[in-house]
């Protein structure tokens, strides 16, 4: 494993491996969404809040520990949670501890989309990704897995990534 970033063109291999992850990470990611979408109504960002709150004690969190969790700013969360709200998911309260803050809180329909949700993705998922693998593949995928994302920096960049093919 390299421990220093080399200044230098992918060769073939590399090249191979990266295509290949990143027309994986398209055409997964772009078909569980679709397939979530079409048997619940909901969209990735729903399933993304909605998980959250779900697992989270008594299921509702601050707005700002549920923007650390989905790793989104502030107005696209503040926005997404208004949409949620006219559709009765989630509610919007003040926050006790401070009168800045909110608390966003699942709610029953929330809690009913969440469980039908996360059925139809968990189909989705064995059905284009885990049954196409084998036990000792899908050991291998976690690992990997881990093991980037565990190398990744922790601080977001300062400039926005440059487009990658």
């Amino acid at each position: 494993m390299a421990t220093q970033v080399e200044d230098r063109p992918l060769d073939e291999r590399e090249e191979r491996a990266w295509r290949a992850f990143h027309r994986l990470e398209h055409e997964l990611g772009s078909r569980v969404r679709r397939q979530l979408a079409r048997e619940t109504g909901l969209s990735d960002a729903d399933y993304v809040i909605l998980r959250v709150l779900a697992e989270a004690p008594d299921q509702h969190l601050r707005a700002l520990a549920l923007r650390s969790e989905v790793r989104w700013e502030k107005s696209r969360l503040s926005h997404h949670i208004g949409r949620m709200e006219r559709r009765g998911l989630v509610t919007r309260e003040g926050c006790a501890e401070d009168s800045r803050g909110a608390v966003i809180r699942l709610t029953g329909a929330g809690r009913e989309a969440m469980v039908t949700a996360l059925c139809a993705h968990a189909k989705a998922v064995r059905a284009y990704l885990l049954d196409q693998l084998s036990p000792g593949q899908l050991d291998a995928l976690a690992d990997i897995s881990e093991t980037v994302l565990a190398g990744l920096p922790t601080d977001p960049p300062t400039s926005p990534p440059q487009p990658v093919a």
